[in-house]
């Protein structure tokens, strides 16, 4: 059995914790660096799911349940594909820093996929790369 496997990207934020909460908790907030949702509350036990997946590729229906809630400190849910064994967690966790945040993400559980490529570990650390580094970052230095 190899070690678990797990993608962590941390990132400090020129922004206070409350608007890094607001930005990974709120559904219009969301869709405009992550991903478009239905429905979406910092609940425990709220189910959520949304399609994703290669630009060029399969689209793949994401099912998410949150697991645990601190606001303004900590958000997890899983991360699970419709059809497809195994089962993800993705953690936000915000640490405040004088009023600027630290978000660190953590998506654990991917020895639990299918070995499908589109699964495979290198792509969610990409994917979570780009999604932190990128969109979410651009989307606090605009706001």
């Amino acid at each position: 059995m190899s070690a678990p496997k797990k993608v962590i990207v941390a990132r400090v934020f020129d922004a206070d914790p409350k608007m890094v909460w607001q930005a990974i908790t709120q559904k219009e907030l969301m869709k405009q660096w992550y991903f478009d949702l239905a429905e979406f509350k910092p609940e425990l036990g709220f189910s959520f799911e949304f399609m994703g997946g290669p630009e060029d590729g399969v689209q793949y229906k994401h099912l998410c349940e949150i697991t645990e809630v601190i606001p303004e400190q900590k958000l997890t849910y899983s991360w699970r594909y419709d059809g497809y064994d195994g089962i993800t967690y993705v953690t936000f966790e915000l640490f405040d820093l004088n009023g600027k945040t630290q978000l660190t993400l953590t998506h654990v559980g991917f020895e639990t996929f299918p070995l499908i490529p589109d699964f495979a570990i290198h792509n969610f650390e990409a994917g979570w790369n780009h999604i932190i580094n990128t969109s979410l970052k651009d989307f606090l230095e605009k706001n």
